[in-house]
């Protein structure tokens, strides 16, 4: 692969993937936290929508949902998504379903006593979720999370059916030019991995650092969420 394909559409493709991954996963993260304690809410309305959001971005494709963003909103409200953004969403959207899970599932893990001692030194719901429930329930939720990630990492490759220039479709291109696949696509699987890994040693990273924050021993290597 020449110096110039490589500085002109793989680096390019690895920022624009960087990218797509950094702002899904917030918006994944904003979605699962928000819908996820919604799903422990004690009004029944607010489960039901919970559930209801829940079970109908993970039953449907992210790549389906990306399309409809992209091409069917801008026939129904009279504007247009640019193509970054409707992936941003439709990634954001479905991969924080699946995370909602995960925060749901969690909190409810957390043992009633510790909910009851909050009841009775008369905290607020609210109190009670950020003082007693979240720090117990994070470290929890953070080796499923952290698999999540890796796969909403590998899942903007659907992005370039958009035409959008990620890792994959830089390599497509690259590939077009010099029909090597076996080298471009080797390089590419390997810029998969990287980027994964270093994902993975920071989110262990932030686990460690939230056990000991309740102090919790570490988790041992290899028992945590890893990159898939």
């Amino acid at each position: 692969m020449t110096s110039g394909l490589w500085q002109n559409w793989m680096l390019p493709g690895i920022w624009t993937t960087l990218q797509l991954t950094l702002y899904s996963a917030a918006l994944a993260t904003v979605v699962a936290f928000a819908v996820g304690t919604a799903r422990t809410h004690r009004s029944k309305p607010v489960r039901f929508l919970a559930g209801f959001y829940t079970e109908v971005f993970r039953g449907t494709s992210a790549l389906v949902l990306m399309f409809w963003l992209f091409f069917v909103l801008p026939q129904l409200v009279g504007w247009a998504l640019v193509p970054m953004w409707a992936a941003v969403l439709a990634l954001g959207l479905s991969y924080g379903a699946y995370g909602a899970e995960v925060v749901r599932g969690a909190l409810n893990a957390v043992a009633p006593a510790q909910r009851e001692a909050g009841v009775a030194l008369s905290f607020t719901p609210w109190q009670r979720l950020r003082l007693i429930l979240l720090p117990q329930a994070v470290p929890e939720m953070i080796p499923p999370l952290n698999n999540l990630l890796i796969e909403l990492l590998k899942g903007t490759a659907l992005v370039s059916l958009l035409g959008i220039g990620d890792v994959s479709f830089a390599a497509y291109l690259v590939r077009l030019a010099t029909q090597d696949s076996a080298q471009v696509y080797g390089i590419t699987l390997v810029v998969y991995f990287v980027i994964a890994f270093v994902l993975t040693r920071g989110m262990k990273a932030l686990e460690r650092r939230t056990r000991a924050g309740l102090g919790k021993a570490p988790v041992p290597a290899g028992a945590g969420g890893g990159a898939a």
